[in-house]
């Protein structure tokens, strides 16, 4: 689905990514994990053809799009979910129907899978509330079900749980688990906190410095104990 040659990045004379091949194939979820700074979500943005690297080369589903490619008819068949909701200063079913005008989809189609997904993450009660006065669980909810509506083949996910309070955090990590193994839903997942890893991926890669250092399963890179080890256990014992 998306391949990846080549990705250098350098901004003021500082070299940020440095990555000679990263292949996300169709129906795969990926985590990217390492340390703060290692340049996670840099990557995640420019696989998303959000940032532009400095060279290399993309494909999106055996298509170049990045150089000399049409990137926002590619972007148009991606979504990205951040940490922040990000939603407008509107109702909370209307933010999930203006994304999908905006994406060409309009009438009883827009409605039945704003419904639809409202319904799955279980907030068809807040559909007319207004989405900037939601709690963070709530607004995180009714960012994803946007997400989900538009249908993406690819989804890109920035740390969209990290600022979540526990429960919340873990009941949507399980829900997101099922929801993207049911759809077998093509997925970027970026996170610091490796223990979120195995609700959503089966497959991480480890950067640091810019650079992919591992890839691998999740019990490959971090063994069977991952849930009974502590995030404060340091990154340099991680990668080796």
């Amino acid at each position: 689905m998306l391949d990846a040659k080549n990705i250098k990045l350098v901004l003021s004379g500082r070299e940020i990514l440095n990555i000679d091949d990263f292949i996300l194939k169709k129906g795969e979820a990926v985590a990217l994990t390492g340390p703060n700074g290692s340049g996670k979500s840099t990557l995640l943005k420019t696989l998303a053809l959000i940032d532009r690297p400095t060279s290399g080369m993309i494909h999106f589903n055996g298509e170049q799009v990045y150089p000399n490619g049409n990137l926002l008819a590619a972007r148009r068949r991606m979504v990205m979910v951040f940490q922040e909701t990000l939603l407008l200063d509107t109702t909370v079913y209307r933010n999930i129907m203006i994304a999908l005008r905006i994406r060409g989809i309009s009438g009883k189609e827009a409605s039945a899978r704003a419904e639809e997904w409202l319904d799955r993450f279980g907030i068809p009660h807040l559909a007319r509330r207004p989405a900037r006065k939601l709690s963070g669980g709530e607004g995180q909810r009714a960012n994803l079900a946007r997400a989900f509506a538009l249908n993406p083949e690819v989804l890109f996910l920035d740390e969209p749980f990290s600022a979540l309070d526990y429960p919340t955090r873990m009941a949507l990590l399980e829900e997101m688990g099922q929801i993207l193994k049911h759809m077998n839903m093509t997925t970027l997942f970026v996170t610091h906190d490796y223990t979120e890893i195995p609700y959503l991926a089966s497959n991480v890669s480890v950067l640091f410095e810019g650079k992919i250092r591992k890839t691998g399963t999740v019990n490959e890179i971090f063994g069977e104990e991952i849930f009974k080890k502590s995030i404060l256990t340091p990154w340099t014992e991680k990668i080796g």
